[in-house]
């Protein structure tokens, strides 16, 4: 390591003499001790690698510099320690593998040399759907229908584990990807090759974020930068602005670690903290746990920040003991940070790093609340829930406004479930799901719904029969706590059993509702509400049938359940009445917070995260048994609708082809603000009316045999076809929500794929036009792979979310935006135009390009391409064909 910025630091163990690490030579320097910790993570990072790919001593440079260039757009290298995936996002990175070998094989190279460099864990969690609930052995048979319909997808990915090096498989039933990194795979500082250094990660979910709160740098990118990342490639970023979030005063006593995230979340929507890290000190902070922290940090995509870090101190290092991380390597992390002075104390103010902008949030004006009905920063405060919500049933349709005529306000369906007679109205709850590593992996919260559900059982209150409960933890130590403390049977008889090990409702595998439930809804036309405590809740997601949903914590989750809607005012009106006629109110079975710590320090001990853990890629006997093939190379099967090669790299050579104009353009779509990657490419139910269903009934598939759209992102076929197919999408050209659009040459309404392929069998590139925020969500991929497929050459808007940006530079779709004062209303531009994009010879970054309409109107927007290497890959065609070509060459 011949770097002046670099001295390798005698080791910290004597008895380990290879135990080394690398630092700055200079430590007492003025400007890494102002450094924020988050990017001392970065420094650390680019230290390690210098001289290897991008990383230059310039780059150590510059971020030492950090205060100086924050503002400059400088391009800094960032190579991840690790890569963590989930199966929606990692069975298409392995199926990208796996043609990528094939390609390079094709271009005369060594097909072995793709494989991952970084090591990768992949955790299957996505595809467990709620089939069965209310019922004691509903986990098993939903694990037998996990299986059955996804055992080909399973196969494959046990292939990859074996073809591939450096990739390890979680098997489905082990838990959520993210709690699963904080209570297991997080290391905090890494000991490898004979150093220490800190820990790092990238994920194909953009919730990776949630391992900040151990003091762990991780975001989420999209899976074709991961797949790069695991090839060797650093991530190329611009060195961010650093947001300090001040955290003063205690939360007060009835305030749970989910009203604390929903109200950073709006607040910091507010502030605007797209593309920033934000860094959380002050001595709040040191009030927190670490659960608390992770609550916090998870949700991160949603108020848009790349990460949410808190750096470590001592509640860190003791997380690690209660998880049952070996004591003596615990000891020399503790003893490595102080080393390299990054182990933090909240309370000392004069460890303040500077930071490019401070806000705060005094934790005591933290208030009870909910967020709703359509995003996760439109808090509510629960006391105002029923006032707020009827205020949305007759607001103009948007983001809180369901348009619902007034005098339908009180409208009431009558329906019968199993023998007995209900009524449904606006505002009934037909979904209460404790579910996502956000709330679950959080002992604070689930021992308080456990102990308020016992409170609740105990003074005889019930959830009425229809309601579709469910309880999925993100690992089995919570179940693991929740009955060892007592309380799991308390839970059961109000309808929340355990129902699976995995994100389930959260991401919109939340089953079917029952037909009677579903018939009453729609022929009130009725806004039926889900309840989860989840962190998404954009529209179609958690279900078709639930058009309001809201977050919250677990204790709130069961109370709406008990309650069987919205429209109460806890305050004032009762949960319900018991057999015995007395009203029974939410203050009087709601937890204390000393109540729960005693069940907590009782209950949630090491030994638990040990014997789940030691055990977790060996207990899924379906997933032992599962046989798959050993050749390095895929044998693909024409018949497969789960598993296909894709087409993106059919044709592709060593020689580079030259960016061209793209040349009268129509407009596939024209969006307002806030299109989500939900939007774009749906994860959940594929609708029997849909593009995709007519492909895989063509396929001779029943659709029980659909499975989800999410499952089926091995299958590009499937994908393009289930690209902008959400039931609630609203595009301008449509005077309703829905997958369609106007195919302008002949006028007709068509489904939006149909529309794309009339248009590519014309040969006409497409453009989509939309507003600010386009993008946000998910960290999924195939919200750009799909509009690639289907002739998107680039899109227009306002503004975007970093993970999607920088998926659309990885598919080589070009981002646009507005420049400042500018929008498609300013301009005049209503979409039918026709689009010529100039593409200069000579491109650099951030640079300003020439848009010509047919109209004669001509104006300039903004290329996102944000870095020099982001253009690098844009040549390329993509990132991918970048490293086929390097790995070819």
């Amino acid at each position: 390591m011949s770097n002046p910025f670099v001295h390798i630091v005698e080791p910290l163990d004597p008895k380990e003499p290879l135990k080394k690490f690398f630092n700055l030579s200079k430590l007492e320097d003025e400007r890494y001790a102002r450094l924020p910790f988050s990017i001392r993570v970065l420094l650390e990072a680019a230290i390690r690698n210098c001289d290897e790919f991008l990383v230059k001593k310039g780059d150590v440079e510059n971020i030492l510099d950090w205060k100086v260039v924050q503002h400059k757009n400088v391009e800094v290298p960032f190579k991840p320690a690790r890569v963590i995936l989930q199966d929606f996002t990692g069975v298409p990175a392995v199926v990208d593998f796996a043609a990528m070998r094939d390609a390079v094989k094709r271009l005369g190279g060594d097909p072995e040399k793709i494989n991952p460099i970084c090591p990768a864990d992949l955790v299957i969690d996505h595809s467990i759907q709620v089939d069965f609930n209310r019922r004691s052995d509903s986990l098993q048979k939903n694990q037998d229908l996990e299986f059955e319909r996804n055992k080909e997808r399973f196969e494959f990915l046990k292939w990859g584990s074996q073809a591939f090096k450096n990739m390890r498989i979680i098997p489905p039933g082990s838990g959520i990807i993210h709690q699963v990194n904080l209570e297991y795979l997080a290391r905090v500082v890494m000991d490898q090759d004979g150093y220490y250094y800190p820990d790092s990660v990238v994920g194909t979910d953009s919730h990776t974020t949630m391992i900040d709160g151990l003091g762990v740098l991780g975001w989420g990118v999209g899976g074709i930068e991961a797949e790069a990342v695991m090839l060797g490639q650093p991530i190329s970023m611009v060195l961010p602005e650093v947001v300090g979030y001040k955290l003063l005063g205690n939360p007060q006593p009835l305030v749970t670690s989910t009203d604390i995230v929903l109200t950073i979340t709006k607040h910091l929507r507010q502030v605007g903290v797209v593309g920033k890290f934000v860094e959380f000190f002050g001595p709040g902070v040191a009030q927190l746990s670490i659960a608390d922290r992770a609550t916090i940090a998870n949700m991160c995509p949603e108020y848009g920040a790349t990460a949410a870090y808190f750096p470590v101190d001592d509640i860190s290092i003791g997380y690690l003991i209660q998880t049952g991380r070996d004591k003596e390597k615990v000891m020399w992390t503790k003893k490595y940070l102080e080393a390299v002075g990054m182990l933090r104390d909240f309370k000392n103010s004069s460890q303040d790093p500077d930071f490019t902008q401070v806000v705060e949030l005094d934790l005591h004006t933290v208030v009870p609340c909910c967020s709703g009905p359509k995003r996760p920063q439109d808090k509510v405060a629960v006391s105002d829930m029923k006032e707020d919500f009827e205020t949305c049933l007759g607001a103009k349709q948007g983001f809180k406004g369901f348009q619902i005529a007034p005098d339908r306000h009180n409208s009431v369906v009558k329906f019968n479930f199993e023998g007995s007679d209900f009524e449904l109205a606006h505002g009934s709850v037909v979904i209460a799901a404790i579910t996502s590593c956000t709330n679950t992996s959080n002992p604070s919260v689930m021992l308080g719904a456990g102990l308020l559900a016992k409170k609740a059982v105990e003074a005889g209150l019930a959830v009425k029969p229809y309601i579709k409960t469910s309880l999925s933890p993100g690992s089995g130590v919570v179940t693991y706590y929740l009955r060892e403390s007592g309380v799991m049977s308390y839970l059961s008889q109000l309808g929340f059993d355990v129902v699976g090990y995995g994100c389930m409702t959260c991401i919109g595998n939340s089953g079917p509702l029952p037909e009677p439930v579903v018939e009453a809804i729609t022929q009130g036309d009725l806004v039926a509400v889900g309840v989860l405590s989840g962190n998404r809740n954009f529209e179609g997601r958690v279900h078709p049938n639930t058009r309001a949903n809201y977050l919250a914590s677990p204790p709130l989750v069961i109370a709406y359940a008990i309650a069987g809607t919205v429209r109460i005012n806890f305050e004032k009106e009762p949960l319900g009445v018991n057999a015995s006629g007395k009203k029974i109110f939410l203050k009087d079975i709601w937890p204390t917070r000393n109540e729960i710590q005693a069940v907590e320090r009782q209950f949630v001990i090491p030994g638990m995260f040990k014997e789940v853990y030691q055990k977790i890629e060996t207990v899924n006997e379906s997933w032992n048994a599962l046989d798959a093939p050993s050749d390095k190379l895929y044998s693909w099967n024409p018949k497969s609708t789960y598993i296909k090669s894709p087409p993106f790299f059919d044709g592709l050579t060593l020689a580079l082809q030259t960016p061209k104009t793209i040349e009268d353009a129509y407009v596939l779509l024209n969006f307002g603000d806030s299109v989500t990657t939900d939007h774009i490419s749906p994860a959940g139910n594929i609708a029997r009316n849909s593009p995709a269903a007519r492909y895989l009934t063509s396929r001779g598939l029943t659709p029980r045999e659909f499975n989800s759209y999410g499952s089926r992102r091995g299958n590009d076929a499937v994908m393009a076809r289930g690209t902008f197919a959400n039931i609630r999408l609203v595009n301008k050209f449509i005077d309703k929500q829905g997958p369609q659009t106007v195919h302008f040459p002949s006028g007709e309404t068509l489904d939006v794929f149909d529309a794309a392929e009339r248009y590519k069998q014309a040969g006409h590139p497409l453009i989509v036009l939309a507003g600010k925020e386009y993008g946000a969500g998910s960290s999924r991929d195939w919200a750009a792979k799909g509009p690639f497929l289907l002739g998107v050459k680039a899109v227009l808007a306002e503004s975007y979310e970093r993970i999607h940006r920088s998926n659309l530079v990885g598919m080589g779709v070009i981002p646009l935006q507005y420049l400042p004062g500018q929008d498609a209303g300013t301009l005049g531009l209503t979409g039918r135009e026709r689009y010529t994009i100039v593409i200069p010879e000579k491109l650099k970054p951030q640079m300003n390009v020439q848009i010509k309409l047919d109209t004669g109107k001509t104006f300039q927007a903004l290329m996102r391409f944000d870095t020099d290497v982001e253009l690098t890959y844009f040549h390329n065609g993509g990132i991918l064909n970048y490293m086929i070509r390097k790995m070819a060459s």
